[in-house]
């Protein structure tokens, strides 16, 4: 049977709606942008990043539906899985008010939900090493795409990161740990209560496909990394 699976909610939960027909597994646009120069044959065209794009599903009433827990339901903004691609999820947002007048008389309708480019994979383990002789850590991004992970650093003063070989920060933990969320773009220490972004210099790294070996030097005890391994 499908379903969907909306802010950890199982669709099938919810007292007479049926998922009819799920959107169909497909790429997000690539955003270009276009320039044509003078004197120059042909045009320069620039990769501008990933457009987001919306999945259209059909659903419909059945016996005994309740309209309150399904207008609830379909709602509002958060993570969304499809019974066609269970091990992953999307961050989306319901796009379009859905006309529940409409859907009461002809018990079916369609809902959009406008989703971001990336999918993420469900329940994925947080790598993390504690820190006694050891001089490089292993992480695998899952993904076929570039991620772009979250950092937690636990030690003192200034540690120095490098992936693949490659620099990519410092940072000076001052207070016992830092977390550097590349997806926000932020440094910052206990949920984002506490923003250290003026202690981190470099870029915010990503990951590649595969295996990436992360090296350090500085006093560093303990290293957590939330991969966020993620396809298109």
């Amino acid at each position: 049977m499908n379903c969907i699976v909306w802010n950890n909610i199982d669709s099938r939960s919810i007292p007479g709606l049926l998922i009819c027909e799920l959107p169909s597994i497909s790429r997000p646009k690539i955003r270009t942008q276009i320039t044509e120069i003078e004197g120059k044959d042909g045009d320069i065209s620039d990769n501008l990043g990933y457009s987001a794009y919306d999945k259209t599903l059909k659903i419909a009433l059945v016996k005994n539906y309740d309209i309150n827990a399904i207008a609830k339901y379909l709602s509002g903004s958060g993570k969304i899985t499809f019974s066609n691609e269970p091990d992953k999820f999307y961050n989306a947002q319901i796009s379009e008010q859905i006309d529940f007048e409409r859907l009461i008389r002809f018990k079916t309708a369609t809902v959009k939900f406008h989703t971001q480019p990336f999918k993420y994979l469900i329940n994925e383990s947080l790598a993390e090493l504690e820190i006694t002789h050891e001089t490089e850590f292993s992480v695998i991004n899952q993904g076929l795409e570039k991620s772009k992970p979250i950092i937690t650093l636990t030690g003192s003063v200034i540690v120095e990161i490098v992936i693949n070989g490659y620099a990519q920060f410092q940072v000076d933990i001052d207070d016992e740990y830092l977390t550097i969320d590349s997806e926000k773009e932020e440094c910052y220490k206990d949920n984002l209560q506490t923003l250290k972004n003026r202690n981190m210099t470099g870029i915010f790294p990503v990951l590649q496909p595969g295996e990436n070996v992360i090296t350090w030097s500085g006093n560093l005890t303990k290293i957590e990394v939330q991969p966020k391994s993620r396809w298109l």
